[in-house]
């Protein structure tokens, strides 16, 4: 939107202009809120606007004569922004001319020498009054005071521009009055009219009766803005038909010129050659001077040309990029299209060469955007991620379109603020955990741990365990899990003979707004410790008795007399059992298979072995350290059962000395020696 004001310069501090939230349609209860500023070029802030009420009020008187210099139209250009949603409206005020300045003359008083000769009708050049105000309020018209001799005449130029001349209306006799004073007054069109004027004094001169004419009135030239010290402007050129000193011209700048220009240029006394003379630092495309043309006579006659010189601008000045409202950081939410930051661009020189192309680079999110006149929008065009890329430095590059065209730069840092977008994750779907059974209370299992690429709040990930039971137990009443940092710790001891293995799951959360959350899988296995001695299953000794075996009394060699049988409820080696004769009472007769735990004999039974005998029978794991339990057995040798079993305390028993086949076995061994004696001395008798 764009609004334009009219006041009058001059006006006083605090005096009302209008109020912009009802001229551009903005509800002014939010012109606070939304951060309203008016920006403009100018070094000083020459209004005010109430942010409550959106009234405009002057804060600075405004001189338009000296803001606008000679400018037909005098404008302030401001911009309103507003924030919340970004928004730009620009402002014009037209400062309108008020009658304030009364016209001037450059010169205290001004000399004309007058030849006495002079016929009636001889013009002269009177000096132009200046007043800077704008239209009827500048000079409108000069009077002379009454004089016999002269009058006031108004000549046009060929650019249209009027000048007052001195009329010679009747011959002058220096004799009679040597000099002649006059009151020359300039008035404006203001109301009321102000006025200015200046004492003229007029010189008869007795010589010289010819002025120097210039060849034009009006001399145009072009030079460029940046042409260096002694560049040639233009040559002007006055002839004056005396002769001698009074026909020699010499030229100069009429001191009516503005003395900066007389600065800015030369001219040569002789030649009427006019050079630049240091840099042209003017805004004015278009410079007016008046040169004077004077003869060497007694006393000098002069004229006056105009020189318009047009300065033809060069690409001298480079843009200027302002940053004029910056968002930062920007959500990496941001949708496409939202407004980042607004820049101002502007370029002094006119024409072509201050008009602008404006770029970024293609390989980022963002584009510019025109917006009011110099104005560009900077805007998301794509979708930002913070934890690809956490800041951009967008570079701005400005060229004009002048020849060679100038280029700037301007870097602008955009950070990117994160948003909870990103759930924790863990490096695996699950986790196997070994812990071995027997565990000390409050032991520490494993630890889980999620990453989160968000930061801050939304970064930061606590653990909790997901009910569940386990076993038929609540799963809170065997783990806890650290909040901060995912430690799993044991609440009770495990038991690897009642639970072998479980699993539960453990989640990640994080602490953004809303919370997001990833759960992994633990799965526990308990490992076996050796905690179990082996269990004598058989034989079974029953209230503290040895198990009794009954065996054959004569039995063959291998002959089983029994299998120990044992049971261990741990696991692998730690159940791997083997057995051992830890004692017997004859060692010769009884072996033990180590693996299967059979007891067999080791030879046939004699008649002569004892009838009871005992072993003790070691039954070992393979645990580290191993265990093992032991049983006795009473092995019986008899063919048939007897009604009472005999007590195994003592270490054995012989069979009776003198029973049947031992008398007999006795006797034939008797009859047999003797025998082999006989023969032994009948041999020995017949030897001899």
């Amino acid at each position: 939107g764009q609004v334009v004001y009219s006041i009058a310069e001059e006006t006083e501090r605090g005096a009302s202009v209008g109020n912009i939230a009802k001229d551009l349609g903005i509800d002014a209860a939010t012109l606070s809120a939304r951060k309203c500023r008016m920006i403009t070029s100018s070094s000083k802030q020459y209004f005010y606007i109430n942010a409550s009420t959106g009234a405009l009020s002057v804060n600075e008187p405004i001189d338009r004569e000296q803001l606008c210099e000679l400018k037909s139209a005098c404008l302030l250009s401001y911009e309103l922004v507003l924030e919340n949603p970004l928004e730009l409206y620009r402002m014009e005020f037209k400062v309108l001319d008020i009658n304030d300045n009364s016209p001037s003359f450059s010169l205290s008083d001004y000399h004309i020498n007058v030849p006495e000769f002079l016929s009636p009708g001889t013009r002269f050049t009177l000096p132009n009054a200046q007043d800077p105000d704008e239209g009827t309020n500048s000079v409108q018209n000069y009077t002379l005071s009454p004089d016999e001799h002269f009058h006031l005449e108004m000549q046009t130029r060929g650019d249209g521009s009027k000048y007052p001349e001195l009329v010679l209306k009747k011959a002058l006799d220096r004799e009679q009055q040597a000099t002649h004073r006059l009151l020359l007054t300039a008035k404006d069109g203001g109301d009321p009219p102000k006025s200015g004027d200046v004492p003229v004094i007029v010189t008869v001169l007795d010589t010289n009766d010819n002025a120097p004419e210039f060849e034009h009135s009006v001399y145009r030239a072009n030079i460029l803005e940046n042409s260096p010290s002694g560049t040639l402007v233009v040559q002007v050129h006055a002839t004056d038909l005396d002769e001698g000193p009074n026909g020699e011209v010499r030229y100069s700048f009429s001191n009516t010129s503005s003395a900066d220009l007389q600065r800015m240029f030369l001219i040569h006394p002789h030649t009427g050659e006019v050079t630049v003379n240091g840099i042209l630092a003017v805004q004015r495309p278009l410079l007016e001077m008046l040169i004077e043309a004077r003869d060497n006579g007694a006393f000098g006659m002069s004229s006056t040309a105009k020189l318009l010189v047009e300065i033809t601008d060069v690409n001298n000045h480079g843009p200027e990029i302002t940053i004029t409202s910056l968002s930062s950081p920007v959500p990496e939410d941001a949708v496409p299209g939202t407004v980042i930051a607004l820049l101002s661009i502007m370029d002094k020189d006119p024409g072509e060469n201050g008009k602008v192309t404006c770029q970024i680079p293609d390989n980022l999110p963002f584009q510019l955007k025109p917006s009011l006149e110099n104005y560009y929008s900077l805007v998301t065009s794509g979708l930002l991620d913070r934890e690809l890329i956490s800041g951009y430095n967008i570079t701005i590059t400005v060229t004009d379109l002048g020849s060679p065209p100038i280029t700037t730069q301007k870097t602008l840092w955009v950070q990117i603020s994160d948003v909870n977008d990103n759930p924790p994750v863990f490096s695996a779907d699950t986790f196997d955990v070994f812990v071995e059974e027997n565990n000390p209370l409050g032991a520490f299992l494993y630890q889980v741990s999620a990453s989160d690429p968000d930061i801050g709040e939304n970064g930061r990930v606590s653990y909790t365990l997901r009910n569940s039971t386990v076993a038929g137990s609540a799963l809170a009443s065997l783990l806890s899990v650290s909040l901060a940092n995912g430690s799993i710790y044991a609440k009770r001891a495990f038991d690897f003979e009642q639970l072998r293995s479980f699993y539960f799951q453990v989640e990640a959360k994080d602490n953004g707004s809303p919370a997001l959350s990833a759960a992994i899988t633990v799965n526990v296995y308990i490992s076996d410790q050796n905690d179990n001695a082996p269990a004598i299953l058989y034989p079974i000794s029953q209230n503290g008795s040895v198990a009794v075996e009954v065996v054959p009394r004569l039995a063959d060699e291998d002959y089983l007399v029994t299998k120990v049988v044992a049971d261990d409820e741990d696991n692998a080696q730690n159940a791997w059992l083997s057995y051992h004769l830890a004692h017997s009472s004859d060692s010769t007769l009884f072996h033990l298979a180590p693996h299967s735990g059979e007891l067999r004999t080791t030879r046939s039974l004699r008649s002569t072995d004892f009838l009871k005998h005992k072993v003790v029978v070691v039954v070992r794991d393979h645990g580290d350290p191993p265990l093992s339990s032991t049983v006795t057995v009473g092995i019986l040798l008899a063919d048939t059962l007897p009604q009472a079993l005999p007590d195994f305390d003592d270490s054995g028993e012989r069979p009776p000395l003198l029973n049947a086949t031992n008398i007999y076995l006795i006797v034939s061994l008797a009859c047999v020696s003797c025998i082999f004696a006989a023969f032994l001395l009948f041999l020995a008798v017949v030897r001899l």
